[in-house]
């Protein structure tokens, strides 16, 4: 029978070591199917593995002999007590099929149910071992969505889209860029326009969206930090003090190669004037200035979100690979 255990609270070094070892063999296994996924960090794998997160708790297991391990994050704010998010379930290559996955799982099953939860979710590439896992145990795709990559420095391909355009006049509005958490004096027109998100698609998923407050922003801002990461976000301002849109980058490890594209935000009311395009270019010539070491910017996008779709596709953005939120009812 295989043995589940739960980590300590925070996880020693040993059972960091031993959970990033399991993440780097299953990318090395599954390089061929999902060519493109990014390779882990130690740095990265600790962060989240001991930094609690800003919506809920974690809860850690791990397969006795290092053969594989789940992480769940219960939401804990009140309008998602209903639900949780798998935001982990791996098993060393030379170990599948043999119970482990359904184990873990088993053991992820009975937390929710014991929590009252009556869904999870969970973001998974498709195409992969992943996905049909997830599909045998009865999740469904609720959102398709797929990754896509804009090269930077040298990687960059000559005359590329994103290799020449600079930043364009916006008129009406100034451009600023903070490293770090937004000041605290733009921290509440920052939570203003991160309610703009609520327009973005969501498929069929069962997390509710809540509003944020300055407090929200600066704490999910500070996770990045205390994870070992660093941030860079620009905003497009208005002489009222509006946050018109913005958008923010995370390096999960300042050390690495890889950036990830988080929210790319445009208020409604100021949409149709190149807002969007705007601040993403002027954050990869930021990034580019900040960050030199840094060659590739990730995020991911909606296949139904044709506007960003339309954006990334100017600024030199390709496709990466499928994925999709998938979510199951219990």
């Amino acid at each position: 029978m295989t043995k589940i255990d739960t980590l300590t609270v925070p996880p020693t070094d040993d059972e960091v070591d031993t959970w990033w070892a399991v993440q780097v063999s299953a990318h090395a296994a599954d390089a061929a199917t999902l060519p493109g996924v990014p390779v882990p960090t130690r740095v990265e794998a600790a962060g989240r593995l001991r930094v609690p997160p800003a919506r809920g708790r974690f809860v850690h297991w791990a397969q006795a002999d290092g053969e594989g391990h789940a992480a769940l994050l219960l939401f804990t704010e009140e309008a998602n007590t209903h639900t949780a998010f798998l935001d982990e379930l791996t098993v060393r290559p030379d170990a599948r099929r043999r119970g482990v996955g359904t184990a873990l799982w088993e053991r992820v099953r009975a937390e929710l149910i014991d929590g009252g939860r009556t869904s999870v979710s969970t973001v998974a590439d498709t195409g992969g071992p992943g996905q049909a896992f997830l599909e045998a145990l009865g999740f469904v795709n609720v959102l398709p969505m797929a990754w896509y990559v804009q090269e930077l420095g040298e990687d960059a391909p000559t005359g590329s889209t994103s290799a020449s355009q600079a930043t364009p006049d916006v008129p009406g509005y100034e451009l600023l860029t903070w490293a770090g958490p937004v000041p605290d004096a733009w921290a509440p027109a920052a939570a203003v326009a991160h309610g703009a998100m609520e327009d973005a698609p969501s498929g069929d998923g069962d997390e509710r969206f809540t509003s944020w407050t300055p407090e929200r922003v600066h704490a999910a801002q500070r996770l990045v930090l205390d994870r070992g990461g660093k941030m860079l976000m620009v905003a497009a301002v208005t002489p009222a003090g509006e946050i018109a849109a913005y958008t923010a980058l995370v390096l999960p490890d300042p050390d690495g190669p890889r950036a990830l594209q988080y929210d790319t935000v445009v208020v409604p009311a100021h949409r149709g004037r190149g807002l969007g395009r705007a601040v993403k270019l002027r954050m990869r010539a930021e990034a580019a200035v900040r960050h030199p070491e840094l060659r590739r910017i990730g995020t991911t996008v909606a296949d139904e979100n044709t506007p960003m779709l339309a954006v990334n596709e100017a600024l030199g953005y390709r496709h990466e690979r499928g994925a999709a939120v998938f979510q199951l009812m219990l």
